[in-house]
């Protein structure tokens, strides 16, 4: 009894290291297959990757040999379009400068006229200043007016107020609201009440048979009707002696409704219009081919030679289109020397220094 009573007082320490035993033998067999897991797949990847490197030199070989016989192809078509490609470019390059000496000519002769341009830009440029300056004067004129109107209309309504309120003027026995004794002087509607009448009762106007068709005139929403009967006379007035003619005759002429004129009616895209539209553009097309171009005969021998304006002047030839293309201002430059002009000049950079300043204002 003593031996089985002390192996149940070890029956929970031998539980205790039966489970850590177990514990620590399965931990090992985890180690060793994480460990036999890793050494496989090191090896595996080596073989792959080497398997992998064998299969891209095959590759490389593959398409170095390929893409040689491309190249090689292609560099031989290059070389015939580039051939081809020199020729037509020369061809072009000569026909462009014939092209370009021949339409300069044509354009400082015939077209483009700069001095009158400029002339031209000039007084549109003092026509918008002075403009600017009526414009500016009309608006001041118009905010005096309005102010004006304002005033009028405060101090009109302002004298109508003091007529309606006639009744709180002082008196001799009783002093007015408005007339407080605790002041030196009197209040200004006070003063104001004594320069104003009392405002008296209305009288009934008379309403008049044409108020109903003058009402529209000023809008012209639609013609003017007047009644053909006439109205009977007010009562203590004697008819005008003279050759006068009827008042309904008379606004009927007078508020007439506007009709417009066969300029204005007609059509702006009428059959005739687009006629002579299109006989100016062929007259235009066919301007530069009146005269056949024979350089080389005498076709034009006997005509007398018109000089360009670009080319004479009032007191001699110009230099311009000789020595410069355009006028040049040393005062504007920004550094001490003018600019190398490598390529075309741009419009927006030439008015630089003439039409605006540095801080963007007109000049």
């Amino acid at each position: 009894m003593a031996a089985l009573a002390r192996l149940r007082a070890r029956l929970p320490a031998l539980r205790e290291e039966c489970f850590r035993r177990n514990r620590c033998v399965d931990e090992d067999r985890k180690i060793k297959y994480k460990a036999a897991v890793k050494i496989q797949s090191w090896f595996r990847g080596c073989r792959v990757r080497a398997y992998l490197r064998h299969l891209n030199k095959m590759v490389i070989c593959i398409q170095k040999r390929w893409r040689g016989y491309q190249s090689r192809r292609y560099f031989r078509k290059i070389v015939k379009t580039a051939y081809f490609i020199m020729k037509m470019n020369f061809y072009n390059e000569m026909a462009v400068r014939i092209q370009k000496r021949w339409r300069g000519y044509y354009v400082r002769k015939y077209i483009h006229n700069y001095y009158a341009l400029k002339k031209y830009l000039e007084a549109v440029s003092v026509n918008n200043e002075i403009v600017r300056n009526e414009l500016q004067e009309y608006a001041e004129m118009n905010e005096n007016e309005r102010k004006k109107k304002d005033q009028e209309k405060k101090e009109k309504e302002k004298k109508y107020q003091a007529r309606k309120m006639h009744y709180l003027l002082s008196t001799e026995q009783i002093a007015g609201i408005h007339n407080s004794p605790f002041r030196k002087s009197p209040d200004p509607m006070e003063l104001l009440l004594r320069q104003s009448k009392p405002l008296s009762h209305r009288q009934q106007q008379v309403k008049s048979p044409f108020t109903d068709e003058l009402y529209d005139w000023p809008t012209c929403k639609r013609p003017p009707t007047f009644h053909a009967g006439e109205p009977l006379p007010p009562i203590g007035r004697q008819k005008p002696q003279g050759p006068f003619r009827d008042t309904a005759e008379v606004l009927r002429q007078r508020y007439k409704p506007l009709e417009p004129t066969l300029r204005v009616a007609a059509s702006i895209d009428s059959p005739l219009g687009k006629a002579r539209a299109e006989m100016k553009r062929e007259e235009w097309r066919n301007h530069i081919h009146d005269n056949k171009f024979l350089p080389f005969s005498s076709y034009h021998k006997n005509e007398k030679y018109d000089p360009s304006i670009h080319r004479s002047g009032k007191y001699g030839q110009e230099t311009y289109g000789i020595k410069h293309f355009r006028e040049v201002q040393p005062n504007k430059w920004v550094t001490g020397k003018d600019f190398q002009t490598v390529s075309p000049s741009i419009v927006l950079f030439e008015k630089f220094g003439k039409t605006y300043s540095r801080c963007g204002q007109i000049v």
